[in-house]
């Protein structure tokens, strides 16, 4: 009797599967049959595609350029189907260098914690898809700083942060089974809630920028695998359970983790306590096959650069990295620890280091949390912090001066100590203050020549009576150079 085989594909973020002959080879599944499997009749497409041509050749004597761009896409789509190295590999219908249809940023009305359906729909979804391949253009890219993490369901990032422990080589490093990696990482997406910015997707870009700062600087040959791992795990738990207001809305509120950790970077605690209570259940626990000293090394260095994200020791963390460059010693454990420290903060920070239209989103996300958090301050009577009240802040405002003070200073050193990360993240930083400046300034001159229009309006009527005259001459005298 005649047997099958499936091969599995991930169409639209679901994973999706068509049955062929058990004795047809991968190589011999064409792009027709393949197409057909999956419920496409790329034929029809392509006949119904020329009887368009040839109808519109026919009224108007010219072919636009959405009949050749419609040509093009069904041209590639069977190029892949048919292309032997994409069957059955993540990827398949991902288009890695565009930036468009983006989804929504925002959370609307969800509830702040994952509901238990939820959970289960994306984990039986990463289970499925963690037997695929991944493409080698998919494994080059995630190296990469300008990865958009926009067109990635969470399912699919499972499997890219599963792929990063896989080709860092510490599956057979550090004895992790793959089951029980699986488990740490869903464990991870489950206690990260919903909320506009510090999400799941967040933790992966953070992680994301750390796996290519990895490559790029060639930190496998200059640091332990220990350490390498530490960061990269750190990484991933850097944010658990953040509850989308800060350590000052914390500490100003009195909450219950303000008074757990007196007020010492409060949530940076809460993030560690709860990575390592998701490492307490053997199931989850990655480092288990680990001797006790190396896992007492991974523990003290994740606590440390867990803690180094809170940005009330931004100066501080940057002012010891100074002192120490002109003489840093790979061999040299303090200058190591500082150095995990300032990759991680560059990681955490580093979303104007993408491209634009992968960057601007996430400045929609933060501003969104951020006005959040000033609204709550205002409704409990708490002091508002400036930079997060929608009444004050702009999008260029916000970025202008964070961008100039904070994140090229940062990357700026750490570019010293590895200069060709200049062209991979402080120029791209660059032209998102130019691009913010021009904003900015865009802005203000639209608010000149507003509050110029209103006052002409004022002069051009007659005055009724003599204070309100003085008023007027009063205004326009303080809007002259």
């Amino acid at each position: 009797m005649a047997t099958t085989k499936i091969i599995y594909f991930v169409v639209d973020g679901r994973p999706e599967q068509a049955e062929f002959p058990s004795d047809c080879p991968a190589q011999d599944v064409k792009g027709s049959e393949l197409a057909a499997a999956l419920g496409f009749d790329l034929s029809a497409m392509e006949k119904r595609l020329q009887a368009l041509e040839k109808k519109i050749l026919v009224d108007s004597a010219d072919m636009p350029s959405v009949m050749y761009e419609m040509r093009n896409r069904v041209e590639s789509f069977r190029d892949k189907l048919e292309s032997v190295e994409h069957l059955s590999w993540l990827g398949l219908f991902k288009e890695l260098t565009e930036g468009t249809n983006k989804p929504s940023p925002f959370y609307h009305k969800r509830s702040l914690r994952k509901t238990k359906e939820e959970c289960q729909q994306v984990m039986e979804n990463y289970l499925h898809m963690s037997s695929l391949e991944v493409t080698e253009e998919v494994r080059q890219y995630l190296k990469t700083p300008t990865f958009d993490n926009w067109q990635w369901e969470d399912a699919e990032i499972m499997v890219l942060l599963q792929l990063m422990y896989i080709d860092l080589d510490f599956m057979s490093k550090f004895n992790i089974e793959i089951e029980v990696l699986q488990q740490f990482l869903f464990e991870v997406y489950r206690h990260y809630n919903n909320i506009p910015f510090h999400n799941f997707k967040h933790c992966f870009c953070v992680t994301q920028m750390m796996y290519g700062l990895i490559w790029l600087t060639d930190l496998q040959n200059k640091m332990d695998d220990i350490d390498i791992l530490t960061m990269l795990t750190s990484a991933i738990c850097h944010d658990l359970d953040h509850p989308g207001y800060n350590n000052a809305y914390q500490i100003n509120a009195r909450t219950e983790l303000a008074l757990r950790y007196n007020d010492i970077s409060p949530l940076e605690n809460h993030h560690c306590s709860v990575a390592f209570k998701i490492l307490e259940k053997s199931d989850n626990n990655i480092f288990r096959n680990l001797t006790t000293e190396q896992f007492k090394r991974i523990r003290e260095g994740m606590i440390k650069c867990v803690l180094a994200t809170d940005m009330a020791r931004h100066n501080e963390i940057l002012n010891q990295f100074r002192s120490i460059m002109p003489v840093f010693d790979f061999n040299n454990k303090k200058h190591k620890d500082v150095l995990t420290m300032i990759i991680i903060k560059v990681s955490d920070i580093s979303n104007e280091a993408r491209p634009m239209d992968v960057a601007e989103p996430w400045l929609d996300c933060l501003l969104q949390e951020f006005f959040n958090q000033s609204d709550m301050e205002k409704l409990e009577g708490l002091p508002v912090s400036p930079f997060m009240d929608r009444d004050k802040v702009t999008k260029p405002s916000s970025q202008t001066g964070f961008i100039r003070f904070v994140l090229l200073p940062l990357f700026i050193e750490l570019a010293n100590l590895f200069p060709n990360l200049e062209q991979h993240i402080i120029d791209p930083v660059r032209k998102a203050l130019d691009y913010y400046t021009e904003m900015e300034n865009a802005l203000e001159m639209e608010k000149l020549n507003r509050t110029g229009s209103s006052q002409s309006d004022k002069i051009g009527k007659p005055v009724e009576n003599q204070e309100e005259s003085k008023r007027v001459q009063i205004q326009l005298s303080q809007t002259k150079p």
